[in-house]
């Protein structure tokens, strides 16, 4: 259990870490990564489930040998970047990847507004923020690019973009207030409060700016109020509005704080769909930014006094609404000063200076063109720190001719019956003549070569062999004296008699399925889908199910996206539910990759419990992972 020498000789280590690890997808493919005579070095790994840090423990700790440290703690905690700071202990991070949680955001299914959830990726960047790696990744479902119609993507995108490098601010800054000085053509107060703003998303310490920013505004409304009656600039209700809606909108923490109480609340008491949801969901749009200015503006338009001073109340109304403005929309108005003063060429350079990271767009990635027998779109935002070269793409390992099909992936699984565990595997398998021939000899991220001898594969030195194959073999074993897997439910039964450890074959378990269900199953399968003649079908015969949606996989076609529920899908021919090695070899995970803990689980401890088939369905393909792992093994530059 240990790194072989010879596999590190004359290369370099890239050190990485994985956030929102789950079983660890992205980490096995990094570890199978090699480019450019660089390799990744597994650093730290978290997750918030305990489950997901035994997997880990077992897999990478134990199983290979990797001095890897694991946090197991919400990512959204206080104390998170304080206990990561403390795990790696002044180490330089080349690399951050992460899949911040996406039920609330997934196409698959009903999407909740104000899922606390969504907010994931803002503490994420935030780990980003802290650590400044080379590269970071961060991966997520195709649904996030059409979420609030594309706002959400829109908003992740500008928090990437709006990365700082701190050592430019300075210069920046100076170049903005002297710029802001010899603007004429524009209100004094305007122009100095769009400065704060501009402080306030530049700087670390953003207080002084933002009581810089408020005292201006206050300045602008005392002006006009001024020239009010007193009577109704101090009690009419409208003006009140006005004044009070600007605390409020400084009230930023509290207001931040109650927000999260609330959506907390909301998501753990999984409020959806029912009457209180929009009850909730009113108040925490109360909360926000954008609902206070638009509540102010209202307020400054139905006052007809205030019509009497059109100028001064206009250039009130965009301070205000600057408030709701990121660092690039400041920088568009910026950018018009510049071009009035001619020194649009200085801003630019020093706009282009002070981003931390650079990111052309998302990118689009499907599984099936990496050699997972699998159709799982995911999206991409790789953001490459200024001195890095940038990523635009994630190169296919195979052509659309070389997909590997399902028959291909687990055939060679199908020897179990109805609730029943098998830990060997068996040359008794149920082989369908006519779809042999979709069987290839591949190198290990998916190309055919079908030919009998061996060919050495670009960075591993391996010979070809089936997707099946290169399944029971392992695909680390180039780089690890791989130890002998095992399966244990806790922590504690490692090492002890409870540790199972004397399988061929894990986690390949059926659930023992009623008559009855099986009967549903094999009539879903005659029919080869959930149509609405099958579910006529299903209830004429007695056996209906109040589930929404059954696969029948096609063995000479692509997987659908692998999900967490075993009942999902329907075995090709054996016409039952998947077991969680055939899902995972669905996702590409190895055999000797065992999945700790709890098979499955329902109910409510669905919502504390991450098991088997989660891990499984929740995982990044390991071979996509890889290909992603090598396109940033190829450019980075460590020097």
């Amino acid at each position: 259990m240990a790194e072989r020498i010879e596999f590190t000789r004359g290369k370099r280590p890239v050190t990485f870490i994985d956030l929102f690890a789950g079983a660890g997808g992205i980490s096995e493919g990094f570890l199978q990564s090699c480019a450019n005579n660089k390799y990744f070095k597994f650093i730290l790994a978290s997750d918030i489930n305990p489950n997901c840090e035994l997997t880990h423990i077992v897999r990478y700790n134990t199983q290979l040998g990797i001095d890897m440290d694991f946090i197991t703690e919400d990512i959204m905690s206080e104390t998170f970047i304080c206990h990561l700071l403390e795990k790696l202990n002044g180490r330089e991070i080349d690399v951050v990847t992460g899949g911040p949680s996406c039920q609330s955001f997934s196409l698959a299914g009903a999407r909740k507004k104000f899922d606390k959830r969504d907010n994931l990726f803002i503490h994420y960047l935030n780990v980003i923020r802290q650590l400044r790696p080379k590269y970071f990744v961060m991966e997520n479902v195709e649904g996030i690019l059409t979420k609030n119609d594309g706002k959400f993507k829109d908003a992740v995108m500008s928090e990437i973009r709006s990365i700082i490098d701190d050592t430019e601010v300075p210069a920046m800054l100076t170049y903005l207030r002297e710029l802001v000085q010899k603007t004429n053509c524009v209100d004094e107060n305007y122009k100095w409060c769009l400065l704060a703003k501009i402080g306030m998303e530049l700087c670390q310490d953003t207080e002084e700016y933002k009581n810089k920013y408020f005292k201006t505004i206050d300045k602008q409304f005392k002006q006009i109020t001024k020239k009010l009656n007193y009577k109704l600039s101090k009690s009419d209700e409208r003006i009140n509005t006005i004044r009070h809606g600007l605390l409020f909108l400084q009230h930023s923490k509290q207001r931040d704080a109650l927000s999260k109480m609330v959506v907390e609340e909301k998501t753990s008491s999984m409020f959806n769909k029912d009457g209180f949801t929009e009850t909730m969901n009113n108040f925490v749009s109360f909360l926000e930014d954008d609902t206070i200015i638009n509540s102010i503006v209202a307020a400054i338009d139905s006052q007809e006094e205030l019509a009497e001073y059109t100028e001064e109340v206009e250039v009130l109304k965009d301070m205000i609404k600057l408030y709701s403005k990121d660092l690039e929309n400041c920088f568009e108005i910026i950018e018009e000063y510049a071009q009035k003063d001619g020194s649009l060429e200085q801003f630019r350079g020093l706009q282009e200076s002070i981003h931390l990271y650079n990111l052309d767009n998302y990118i689009l990635v499907n599984s099936s063109n990496y050699g997972v027998p699998q159709s799982r779109d995911r999206v991409l935002f790789i953001g490459c720190r200024k001195d890095q070269q940038l990523i635009k793409e994630i190169p296919y390992t195979l052509d659309e001719s070389e997909k590997v099909c399902i028959y291909e992936a687990i055939a060679d699984l199908d020897f179990i019956g109805n609730g029943e565990i098998r830990t060997e595997y068996s040359h008794d398998y149920n082989h369908i003549e006519k779809y042999e021939n979709k069987v290839h000899r591949r190198e290990v991220l998916g190309k055919i070569h079908d030919e009998t001898e061996n060919i050495l594969d670009k960075c591993n030195n391996l010979h070809v062999a089936t997707y099946a194959e290169w399944s029971k073999m392992g695909r680390l074993n180039d780089r690890f004296e791989v130890g002998k897997p095992f399966y244990v439910k806790t922590i504690d039964q490692i090492g002890t008699k409870e540790m199972l450890s004397d399988y061929e074959l894990y986690n390949h378990q059926t659930s023992n399925q009623s008559e009855k269900v099986l009967q549903r199953l094999n009539t879903i399968a005659s029919y080869k889908g959930y149509t609405s003649e099958c579910r006529a079908r299903l209830e004429t015969l007695g056996i209906n199910s109040d589930k929404m949606n059954y696969t029948v996989l096609d063995p000479e076609g692509l997987s659908p996206t692998v999900v967490t529920m075993p009942d999902d899908f329907i075995h090709y021919s054996a016409h039952r539910c998947m077991t969680v090695r055939e899902m995972a070899r669905l996702q590409s995970f190895d055999d000797n990759f065992v999945f700790q803990g709890k098979r499955t689980t329902g109910g409510d401890a669905r919502k504390n419990e991450v098991p088997q088939y989660t891990l499984v369905g929740n995982a990044v393909p390991p071979l996509m992972a890889r290909a992603i792992g090598n396109a940033i093994l190829e450019v980075i530059n460590l020097d």
